[in-house]
């Protein structure tokens, strides 16, 4: 297992295709970080489906409105749309390059709509560079993000079982 160094700062996602361990960027993306964080705190992301996964791109999740199986307003066709009760967040777009095993929030054409939706990067994506808040980096597990359903909607989707401070574990 890979060395957590900052507890406070790591997340452990377990997957339907295993368990994935990411390293947050607080210095890079502090509010995005505390959302994530929080978010992850309420258990809101368990059971939340990756509903846009694209092959040599990236892997998107963690809308908890519409893509949380089990939950009151899962619709896999709407899972994508939603976000959290939350207020969207204010950009924080920094020089940290989209690479493989990059974290980023996903959002609309506004850049300030970034919610509860995130994406894994399975590649190098340089065009997304300086527009989309990066929050982590994988750290472990990036072949369990590989093996994640590929889809533009996935059906019969993978998605996280749990997700998680690593204090908290």
């Amino acid at each position: 297992m890979a060395e957590i160094k900052d507890p406070e700062n790591t997340i452990i996602l377990e997957t339907t295709k295993g368990k994935v361990v990411i390293q947050l960027l607080p210095q890079v993306a502090p509010e995005h970080v505390k959302r994530i964080k929080e978010l992850a705190r309420e258990n809101a992301y368990d059971g939340v489906v990756f509903h846009r996964v694209i092959a040599d791109f990236m892997a998107q999740t963690g809308d908890v409105e519409f893509g949380k199986k089990g939950g009151e307003n899962f619709n896999p066709g709407r899972a994508g749309m939603g976000g959290s009760s939350k207020d969207d967040l204010k950009a924080e777009f920094s020089a940290t390059p989209h690479v493989r095993g990059t974290c980023s929030m996903a959002r609309s054409q506004n850049p300030n709509s970034a919610n509860s939706q995130f994406f894994i990067c399975f590649t190098d994506a340089p065009w997304l560079n300086k527009q989309y808040s990066v929050w982590g980096q994988v750290i472990e597990g990036m072949d369990n993000v590989d093996k994640i359903k590929k889809g533009e909607p996935v059906s019969d989707p993978d998605s996280i079982v749990s997700m998680r401070v690593a204090a908290d574990v």
